[in-house]
């Protein structure tokens, strides 16, 4: 039986963990941080833990008997958490920093793609004011303009014309406004069509294909509104039909391994390649991330009928041809619960009510928050995923969105139309 550590405190953690918790061959499940929903989830415990002190994860592993650690968040993979467990003999999910570059950089990935044919957007890598400009002035709009370092999924801004790309540019290089992230930008033909996350557990040389999804990015009903971390998801997602999914495979997820193996960094991990497919069907690939999505765990882990943690061993051993992956054949629909205000300014520390009052087809994983004298009470701007299955989606949605409405904080935020394009 395993005894399994889950670093990170979102609702892609929650999610995560609690999937852990029910299969058959875990006994105990720890998360550090956590949150109140983890801390309130039987099965799972909340430890105390500096997360970026990898010399202490590693003393509780051992003192602690852990046979496996799965990575959440970006940063820690980044940072090279699962090179230094590796080191100490401690079984780690996910890439090494050297691999997690994917991620960590977007030149990097865009580099990556161009060397190994991989179809994303046109794209140039600028680091001084002056030359971006110059090569605005010849682009068309609207145009895609990221920081190159991890912004916690809100530095990419799609700018309309040439004065907010210019601004967008000043804000980055010139005015420091992501830090160290944004001292390298990224300029990139836009792409329309529609978005499809398409997420792989992979061992280095082999994939199995998670559940597709779709993530709705922008904060306001209709798509519209500035880009957040992503304000739901369903699962599965139509728009990933039987060919695409055979392109993505082929050209895409498959050479990226192959690409990456060759370049001397083989990717074991999740891999999401977050994608756009136009109107003609042809997939090209926006980013990539190198763990789990948030929202599209939710959903995704509410349908996962296998022993996740049996999966990311063989990942780890280099054996994912020895197993297979069961899913639950109906919809999952996930509607993310924000703070007013996110993903600019807002307030913390407000309790929230009604969670008890959720019926049994209603999984609510929490992300942004905390336990205060005996509330669970608001800590982020994401604060809560409220998911629902269904046979049919648009019973999955109604069911989501009666959930919803029986939580409150006060000054709680939620699109009202999650799951509208493949319900349309």
């Amino acid at each position: 039986m395993n005894r399994v550590l889950v670093i990170g405190s979102g609702g892609r953690e929650h999610a995560l963990a609690w999937r852990l918790s029910q299969s058959t061959t875990v006994e105990q499940t720890f998360v550090a941080p956590g949150n109140a929903g983890t801390a309130l989830e039987s099965g799972l415990t909340n430890v105390v833990l500096d997360v970026a002190d990898f010399t202490a994860v590693v003393q509780f592993c051992q003192v602690q008997n852990v046979s496996l650690v799965v990575v959440g968040p970006e940063q820690p993979l980044v940072d090279g958490m699962v090179d230094a467990l590796s080191a100490a003999g401690i079984k780690c999910f996910g890439p090494s920093a050297a691999a997690a570059q994917l991620e960590g950089s977007k030149a990097f990935a865009k580099d990556f793609l161009k060397r190994h044919q991989i179809p994303t957007a046109s794209y140039e890598v600028f680091t001084e004011v002056a030359a971006a400009n110059e090569y605005l002035q010849n682009q068309s709009f609207p145009i895609v303009i990221k920081a190159d370092g991890l912004a916690a999924g809100k530095g990419v801004i799609i700018a309309e014309d040439l004065a907010e790309a210019e601004a967008t540019v000043a804000d980055m290089l010139a005015d420091n406004k992501f830090g160290n992230a944004g001292s390298r930008i990224v300029i990139e033909e836009f792409l329309s069509g529609e978005e499809a996350s398409y997420i792989v557990i992979a061992d280095g040389k082999t994939f199995i294909p998670m559940a597709t999804s779709q993530d709705h990015k922008a904060r306001d009903n209709g798509d519209v509104g500035p880009n957040t971390g992503g304000m739901g998801a369903y699962s599965p997602a139509p728009v990933v039909t039987p060919e695409i999914d055979q392109q993505v495979a082929e050209k895409v997820i498959q050479a990226t391994l192959d690409g990456m193996a060759k370049d001397g960094h083989p990717f074991v991990g999740f891999l999401y390649a977050g994608l756009m497919i136009d109107a003609q069907g042809q997939a090209k690939v926006l980013e990539f991330n190198v763990r789990f999505g948030d929202p599209e765990t939710q959903p995704i882990m509410t349908r996962l009928q296998s022993n996740l943690d049996e999966l990311c061993l063989a990942a780890i051993d280099g054996r994912l041809d020895e197993v297979s992956c069961d899913w639950d054949e109906r919809y999952a629909l996930g509607v993310v619960m924000a703070e007013k205000g996110y993903p600019f300014s807002y307030d913390k520390g407000h309790a929230i009510h009604g969670l008890d009052q959720m019926a049994d087809d209603i999984k609510v994983f929490h992300a942004g928050t905390a336990s205060k004298d005996g509330d669970v009470v608001t800590s982020g701007g994401r604060v809560l995923c409220v998911c629902a299955l269904d046979e049919d989606l648009q019973q999955a949605q109604s069911k989501a969105y009666e959930a919803v409405k029986q939580i409150s904080w006060g000054s709680e935020y939620y699109r009202t139309d999650i799951g509208f394009k493949a319900i349309r």
